[in-house]
């Protein structure tokens, strides 16, 4: 290696240290400016809320100094003291002045607005279904500085206020009506948490909007307790003198609640994946595949004689070796094939042949209460899972082949024409 070649060497290390040397610095720096900033926007803040006390000041007292007209029933500055507002999840403790008129406390507006916990219930709501525990609430929130005492952050002052919270927005979805609205469907299914049950119905109107209906809680999916959820929807304003398509997993007990509630009215489509599951549960592994297959094509038929057809076949086929399989597919066979009866095809029939939409509201309900290990009641199950089910509809979308929806419709009406020609 020559000596210009070493000296070149020699100058590209003392740069490569050298730029290092000034990334560090300039990382150390940005972190302290990060640091600035928000004691600025905080500061900042409190400025602009002393600039709001100031104006409503000016309005109530009128100006500072200024010559008072005794007519115009202005009121006096009256000194300072503590006060709370809602900043950030929390509430701040800070001074704020006073005004009096003839004795009595004049209320400062933007006091009042600032004071409202609405925006604070509602973050911690958000933070509660997005995982965060009542232990790390404080350690969600951006901190304040020091000098501003902070409160409503420790863990029973956040589980009281969603418990609050949550008990609203059941009562809220219990008592919505649920008449004026054109509805074409019905899911109903029912999930489990520990000891518990929770029964749950999903409408679908006539634009293809899904919503949530009713919750029901108790200790099993029996008769009793769906009839009784069924029958509130119908006191909500459901109808009970028309056609309603009613998807259902296929429970008996749920079934017989349907026959109850609707009569002749209730169209009940039972869920092919929940009929496919009870069949191959009666199988041997290695019956299971071609089974499973047969019964796809199946359901898959284009038209309702073709499938009807094909999965009386499978039944008659299963009967001498696996006797319980096909009297498992026997069992409300009809009932699944009732949206291809109903002459429905494509996306909206995929959509109706199952309990899919109302098994990934349950999915989300699962993953937010998920994080619970001990459920203290069913009135505490009942408020999660409503919480998190109202938290699971803000982001609900149209069911896919909601546009042949008016198809549905038709048939239903042609179903109604039919029961009024049988009277």
């Amino acid at each position: 290696m020559t000596k210009d070649h070493r000296k070149a060497q020699g100058r590209k290390a003392q740069l490569e240290v050298v730029g290092k040397q000034r990334k560090l610095a300039l990382g150390e720096v940005l972190l302290d400016v990060r640091a600035e900033l928000r004691e600025l926007m905080f500061h900042g803040g409190m400025a602009v809320v002393g600039a709001l006390f100031d104006e409503d000041l000016d309005q109530l007292c009128g100006k500072r100094y200024g010559r008072k007209d005794q007519e115009a029933g202005l009121g006096a500055r009256w000194g300072h003291q503590r006060g709370q507002v809602v900043l950030g999840g929390r509430k701040v403790s800070l001074s704020r002045p006073r005004a009096r008129r003839s004795g009595e406390e004049l209320a400062l507006p933007s006091y009042a607005r600032l004071q409202l916990e609405d925006p604070l219930n509602d973050r911690m709501m958000e933070q509660m279904l997005i995982g965060v525990s009542t232990r790390n609430y404080r350690r969600s929130l951006e901190p304040v500085l020091g000098e501003f005492p902070e409160s409503v952050v420790d863990k029973s002052s956040v589980s009281r206020r969603f418990i609050v919270r949550t008990k609203e927005q059941l009562k809220a979805a219990l008592k919505k009506p649920l008449g004026g609205i054109e509805w074409a469907a019905l899911y109903i299914d029912g999930i489990n948490f520990a000891e518990h049950v929770v029964v749950i119905a999903l409408g679908l109107d006539a634009n293809g909007k899904k919503h949530l209906l009713g919750l029901r809680e108790g200790s099993t999916e029996n008769g009793t307790l769906c009839k009784e959820m069924l029958s509130d929807l119908v006191e909500r304003g459901m109808p009970v003198d028309r056609a309603l398509l009613i998807v259902i997993d296929g429970g008996k007990g749920l079934r017989k609640a349907v026959r109850d509630v609707f009569a002749q009215y209730g169209v009940v489509q039972r869920c092919q994946v929940h009929k496919t599951r009870n069949v191959l549960d009666q199988l041997p592994e290695v019956k299971k595949p071609s089974v499973r297959v047969a019964l796809r094509e199946a359901y898959n038929s284009e038209t309702y004689e073709t499938a009807l057809k094909r999965l009386t076949n499978l039944a008659r086929v299963l009967a001498k070796e696996h006797p319980g399989a096909a009297s498992s597919l026997r069992e409300g066979l009809e009932e699944t094939l009732t949206v291809k009866r109903l002459g429905l095809t494509g996306a909206l029939e995929r959509s109706l042949r199952t309990t899919n939409p109302i098994e990934n509201l349950n999915s989300g309900i699962r993953r937010i209460s998920g994080r619970v290990k001990r459920w203290r009641s069913g009135e505490m199950v009942l408020r999660w899972a409503a919480a998190s089910a109202l938290d699971a509809e803000k982001r609900f979308h149209r069911l896919k082949g909601y546009k042949a929806i008016p198809l549905l419709l038709a048939a239903l009406r042609n179903h109604d024409h039919q029961l009024a020609a049988a009277a």
